[in-house]
């Protein structure tokens, strides 16, 4: 209980930022369809806003150094709000795009900040406990959030006036604490070739998940409005996703702890096969059955970050950690940034099912990969432990490396 109360502002703000930006890229796509936008512009609007998450990775630690925690919190906020507020004043699929570059800097400069105060104020005995419980404010924020699309109407200026409305609440929790403003941690060097040099197969991996998590979260209202899905039952369909994320975390960690973990990550993959194949091939579709395989692909999707993220972390030595994580974020970021156009523009050309056969195929290659580097080298016998790895900002790692050193 002393952990929930000493984060207690931390946590708010996180909840507050998950229902504000968690909820703005479902709410576009169906405000897209209802207003006459194609596919690919749908699409192009889920890319974006990886884009602006990419630049607010990397920019949001150096922004914090130059004007400190609260400052660069808030100013992240308003670009967050301004774009929301924006997206009824003009009505155009590539202003939007704009818009969401704002909302997805918004949620990297968010969490940047929310994350490096965090490391400033858990110590090595709470560590466990503070980071048990965001995940927990994280991921029920974010499943509140899909199902807050049922209630929020497509395409209207109180829909986003609402989301804008929380996106500004959170400055109330983090700049009203009287906690001390931490120290400015040092930016971590972006080197992406760190992830390719200490595990090829991780790397691959971060992509898959993110063609996974990506395209199904930015453009599966879409796949829902196409099979028949009522908007109420897109919001279902969109939060038995993350709730099937939720429960896989633990029994993929035991797994991860007790097998090699390329087995693993080859196992999920085989099952994300399986629930895409199902998906894409049942007809008869009714709304518990559609709830069922989504719930089976967060399954069997959601943790393969996490995984990815142990395995390459039993190469790296423990002054490697930091910029290992930021090194894995950019790759789940670019393939976020390609995956819900390039879904899109399968799915208008080939129909809905196109979705789950491209993540399908995004992972039978990550199969054939991974079996392949099975044979190259031998995996680590002393292994780091399984740490879920939210991905939220490139400065998680900080978190993080303790926990992992841990033996």
């Amino acid at each position: 209980m002393r952990v929930l109360i000493s984060f207690a502002a931390l946590f708010l703000s996180v909840m507050l930022l998950q229902l504000s930006t968690g909820g703005v890229g479902p709410l576009d796509a169906l405000s897209g369809f209802k207003l006459d936008f194609t596919k690919e512009q749908i699409g192009l609007l889920g890319s974006s806003h990886f884009i602006g998450f990419f630049i607010g990775c990397w920019w949001a630690p150096r922004l914090m150094g130059s004007v400190g925690h609260s400052r660069a919190f808030a100013a992240f906020t308003a670009t967050g709000a301004i774009g929301l507020l924006a997206h009824m004043l003009i009505i155009d699929p590539y202003a939007w795009a704009l818009m969401r570059i704002a909302s997805g800097l918004c949620v990297a400069g968010c969490y940047t900040v929310i994350e490096a105060w965090l490391q400033a104020k858990v110590t090595n005995e709470s560590r466990g406990r503070a980071m048990g419980l965001y995940r927990v404010v994280d991921m029920s924020a974010s499943l509140v959030a899909q199902l807050m699309i049922g209630v929020l109407e497509p395409a209207s200026y109180v829909s986003y006036n609402l989301l804008a409305l929380l996106c500004c609440a959170t400055l109330i929790p983090l700049t009203l604490t009287t906690a001390t403003q931490p120290e400015t941690p040092a930016a971590p060097r972006l080197r992406p070739m760190l992830a390719i040099q200490r595990s090829p197969l991780a790397a691959a991996a971060v992509v898959v998940s993110a063609l996974s998590s990506a395209s199904f979260r930015m453009v599966g209202p879409i796949y829902g409005q196409d099979v028949g899905l009522a908007t109420e039952q897109i919001a279902y369909f969109l939060a038995a996703f993350v709730l099937g994320g939720a429960i896989a975390q633990y029994p993929a960690g035991w797994l991860a702890d007790k097998w090699d973990r390329r087995w693993v990550l080859i196992g999920l993959s085989i099952a994300a096969i399986l629930s895409c194949t199902l998906t894409s091939t049942i007809t008869a579709h009714n709304s518990t059955t559609v709830f069922l395989l989504a719930a089976f692909f967060g399954l069997t999707t959601f943790p393969i970050y996490s995984v990815a993220t142990a395995h390459a972390h039993d190469f790296a030595s423990s002054d490697e950690r930091v910029e290992l994580s930021a090194a894995l974020m950019s790759f789940y970021a670019l393939g976020a940034i390609a995956s819900p156009y390039v879904a899109s523009l399968l799915m208008n050309r080939f129909g809905p099912a196109a979705l789950f056969v491209m993540i399908a195929s995004g992972h039978a290659i990550l199969v054939f990969f991974g079996i392949t580097r099975m044979r190259a080298r031998p995996t680590k016998t002393n292994r780091t432990p399984y740490v879920y790895a939210p991905r939220t900002s490139f400065t998680i790692g900080r978190l993080l490396s303790k926990a992992r050193d841990k033996k």
